[in-house]
């Protein structure tokens, strides 16, 4: 999931009431709530991102090295500030073993958001390089931000003024994961509609959390985008083998890949696309152009 999505989750189990756990709780846990998306600097390696992100920072391993590195600093932030008379007077005692448990939690949340949409996470790396995939939301869900941002706002406004603020964040947590569990059922629902193909994948689309587009599995390989056939000639028509081995921009595509078709570019050339990600504005971040020669026209 996006970001704020994230942040909102993390703050919100600060106001369910953890936060009065340990001093620095809420930094805990907004941050804590983000933290495996240190891989986003991956980004900066363009296609080749795809085999990078939502893999090691997002596994087991992380799960307990990375809370404990935010822990550590938070706690060394506050020794930090006490011993230059700068620590707020206000603010509650810092207990580490705390700072580490609501990091934890909150470290937790993420990579549990982040199966739950098309694009993929593998939860076990390192020791599993496998996606595993949810299919429930899309990956910016405008109906999480208004929930869960006005319950972070109502909660902070009642805990200014001194009434109950627990409330809202623990109805909206609730309401959050009811709003999950629909969510997953449309996708099941969908996914059981059309018997006529192999497998199916079910597309959460933006803002109509209610609709889905879906995606067929033929049984020559083939897919298919709500009825319409993807791609112009067979997977089995190009050496894409051969061209992963020498071309990290493909391998890393194909190892991300979950419906990976070909389709001739606008100049004649091939492209390699992905059908959870074929629109206008995917094209660019989600398709490799292939090498002249790598495909070979079907005869006739």
């Amino acid at each position: 999931m996006d970001n704020l999505t994230h942040s909102l989750v993390g703050a919100l189990v600060g106001q369910a009431g953890l936060k009065r756990k340990t001093g620095l709780a809420m930094p805990a846990l907004v941050i804590g709530a983000n933290l495996p998306d240190v891989d986003a600097a991956c980004l900066v390696y363009g296609i080749e991102n795809l085999s990078m992100r939502r893999g090691i920072t997002h596994g087991p391993i992380a799960w307990v090295l990375l809370p404990l590195v935010l822990a550590g600093l938070l706690w060394g932030w506050d020794r930090w500030q006490a011993k230059r008379g700068k620590r707020p007077e206000g603010r509650a005692p810092v207990r580490f073993g705390w700072l580490y448990a609501l990091a934890f939690i909150a470290c937790l949340t993420h990579p549990a958001l982040d199966w739950l949409n098309v694009y993929g996470i593998r939860l076990l790396e390192p020791f599993s390089s496998e996606w595993f995939y949810g299919d429930t939301l899309f990956i910016v869900d405008v109906w999480l931000w208004v929930g869960l941002g006005f319950a972070t706002w109502l909660s902070l406004r009642r805990e200014k003024r001194g009434g109950e603020w627990r409330h809202p964040a623990r109805i909206a947590l609730a309401a959050g994961l009811t709003y999950i569990g629909l969510n997953y059922a449309i996708s099941a629902a969908d996914r059981l509609t059309d018997t006529s193909f192999e497998e199916s994948i079910s597309l959460p689309v933006p803002v109509a959390f209610w609709q889905r587009q879906t995606i067929g599995i033929d049984g020559s390989g083939g897919y298919w985008l709500d009825g319409k056939e993807l791609g112009d000639i067979a997977l089995d028509r190009c050496e894409l083998g051969a061209l992963r081995r020498s071309d990290a921009r493909v391998e890393a595509f194909l190892f991300w890949s979950r419906a990976p078709f070909v389709k001739k570019g606008k100049g004649g050339g091939w492209v390699l696309h992905d059908a959870r990600f074929y629109d206008a504005r995917a094209r660019g971040q989600f398709a490799v152009d292939l090498p002249e020669g790598t495909c070979r026209e079907p005869p006739g």
